[in-house]
């Protein structure tokens, strides 16, 4: 009962999301003008994690906060900080994702990083080499968002071409969406637009830290989401969603409220995802920067049938 009380709570005060949202939008501002005009490579570093947060504010309003008005909790996000996922593919696409019975599914789950075995054994070598790099941290880090970029935008240009109307006026609305911070960007701030285009394919990098490893291949399909008991700045930037098990299972919480209600019920909780967790995202990096985690094949496919 314990998750309905912090909801609850959240729905009426809302303040650490507004804060930050504040954060967000005011880092954004200060570090493509004044500071990427004291120095360029900080104004970049700052534009980097202000692009991230957003994504992860993105994440946190089509779950419900702050509004319970889905128009005007997009509203609060509409800039698309990062150019590249319109607003609406994202929202259809994530809440597709959180039917967990298709979790890690190549066809289904629309986050899934493996591929169909068949389809991996007709990839040519270079396509494998470059999946397996892929497949490591730092592969993911470096060619992840490229990959992931040009993945999702392959799949969205076949169902406009089907005829997929929803689609096709999520990328219409995406343009108003991106104009705006381009807008900024060229008339208003000082970091030219080669410079704020490294901030964001470095934004996309420390996302895909959190994506990296947030499900896994498992028979069972409350045992393919991950904890990550960290409570850095990565933690965060990712407004908590490293105890990602506990978001999936109770996805009105508010990300502020995610870290209290794992720790009141953390028994429970590593039981149900079968002890799939990590002490933080330093243990991720020692064990999987180099090593690729899983196979890009997805490994128990065979037996879904």
């Amino acid at each position: 009962m314990k998750h309905k009380v912090h909801s609850a709570s959240s729905r009426r005060y809302q303040w650490p999301t507004w804060a930050t949202l504040g954060l967000c939008y005011g880092l954004f501002a200060i570090s493509t003008t004044w500071v990427a005009a004291f120095w360029m490579p900080l104004g970049v570093a700052l534009a980097v994690l202000s692009i991230a947060l957003h994504s992860s504010l993105t994440h946190e309003v089509m779950h419900g906060h702050p509004f319970k008005n889905i128009h005007l909790n997009a509203a609060l996000v509409f800039p698309a900080l990062s150019f590249t996922i319109p607003y609406m593919r994202f929202r259809d696409t994530h809440l597709a994702h959180h039917v967990d019975s298709r979790l890690t599914d190549p066809y289904d789950d629309p986050e899934s990083c493996y591929l169909d075995p068949k389809v991996w054994s007709g990839l040519n070598r270079l396509e494998r080499v470059l999946l397996i790099f892929n497949n490591t941290l730092l592969g993911r880090l470096v060619v992840g968002p490229a990959i992931g970029q040009y993945a999702f935008m392959r799949g969205d240009l076949r169902l406009i071409k089907a005829g997929d109307r929803r689609v096709l006026v999520g990328w219409i609305w995406h343009i108003p969406a991106v104009a705006l911070p381009l807008w900024w960007i060229v008339e208003i701030s000082v970091m030219p637009v080669w410079a704020y285009l490294i901030a964001v394919y470095f934004g996309l990098s420390i996302l895909k830290i959190r994506t990296y490893l947030e499900h896994r291949a498992h028979t069972l399909s409350r045992g393919r989401t991950v904890i990550i008991e960290d409570r850095g700045i990565l933690a965060f930037l990712f407004l908590n969603n490293n105890f990602h098990s506990v978001h999936h299972m109770h996805p009105d919480v508010c990300w502020y409220d995610l870290p209290v209600l794992y720790e009141s019920e953390k028994d429970r909780f590593l039981a149900v995802n079968e002890g799939y967790h990590y002490r933080s995202y330093g243990d991720v990096f020692r064990r999987y920067f180099f090593k690729a985690k899983e196979p890009v094949a997805h490994p128990l496919w065979s037996s879904h049938g």
